[in-house]
């Protein structure tokens, strides 16, 4: 109902915006430099920050750029597979019959990584995310089942992702096995002030946007409310809209964006 009464051709603030139109804030060039430097080296990769910073769609983001001739890439989230899950769904997506004991399983995968990175030119990234929720158990599981060559090879990409309590999990004695072999590793901050209003404009610009709908004051509001974190942006932004589209304004300001955050409990 909003688009209409603003003049907009799509929905903004959308989960499932295009990579090409997803912002380049600060944080996300940098989590681009170190995920570029990753398919250049090959290795362990490390990706952490609060929920809502855009952590997983910078991940989106950098899958689909990936030539499929020459990558292989697979996405699994802890939040939905038990750990034994997460193993036969690497093994399946390496195109493998998942054995049905540990050790053969780790060896089948292990196998199956060497024959697309050797024989077939083409290196398996594996992307982890959720892992915060990971038991110290499985992190020594990830050592060993990345552990190629007694270390001396790195026919894949592994890329690890989660909240930012991770990288505390990661220091603990048991888990440094693993936390020494990551070879790049980066910490999303949320916007800052300037980014927050550079977002919401190339956002709403992307939807269709003839001119300035959010006030500078509304924007600053949004900043305030949000921390700064696109999800909670997002969310507070479509509600703005929402009950601005309602009270018949056409210009959103600090008012409409506070009560448009009371009404959506944020």
């Amino acid at each position: 109902m909003f688009r209409s009464f603003y003049s907009l051709s799509s929905s903004p603030f959308s989960k499932d915006i295009k990579v090409q139109d997803i912002f380049q804030s600060s944080s996300q060039k940098e989590v681009v430099a170190r995920l570029d430097y990753l398919k250049k080296a090959h290795g362990i990769g490390l990706i952490t920050g609060e929920p809502g910073v855009g952590k997983t769609l910078s991940l989106r983001a950098f899958t689909d750029g990936l030539n499929p001739a020459l990558f292989k890439p697979m996405y699994l989230p802890l939040s939905t597979l038990t750990v034994m899950d997460v193993y036969r769904a690497i093994a399946t997506a390496l195109g493998e019959d998942p054995k049905t004991k540990k050790i053969d399983l780790f060896l089948q995968i292990q196998s199956a990584f060497v024959n697309f990175s050797k024989n077939r030119g083409i290196i398996p990234v594996l992307i982890l995310d959720e892992m915060h929720l990971a038991r110290d158990a499985f992190f020594a599981d990830i050592s060993l089942l990345f552990n190629f060559n007694m270390d001396s090879d790195t026919p894949f990409i592994l890329i690890l992702s989660g909240i930012s309590h991770l990288n505390t999990k990661l220091s603990l004695n048991q888990n440094k096995p693993l936390n020494q072999r990551i070879s790049t590793r980066y910490t999303f901050d949320p916007f800052s002030a300037a980014e927050t209003a550079q977002y919401i404009s190339k956002q709403l610009s992307v939807a269709g946007a003839n001119y300035e709908i959010f006030s500078e004051s509304a924007i600053l509001a949004v900043h305030s409310l949000s921390s700064g974190f696109p999800r909670v942006i997002n969310q507070l932004c479509i509600h703005s809209l929402v009950y601005g589209c309602q009270c018949k304004k056409q210009v959103i300001d600090e008012e409409c964006v506070r009560e448009a955050a009371i009404e959506a409990g944020l």
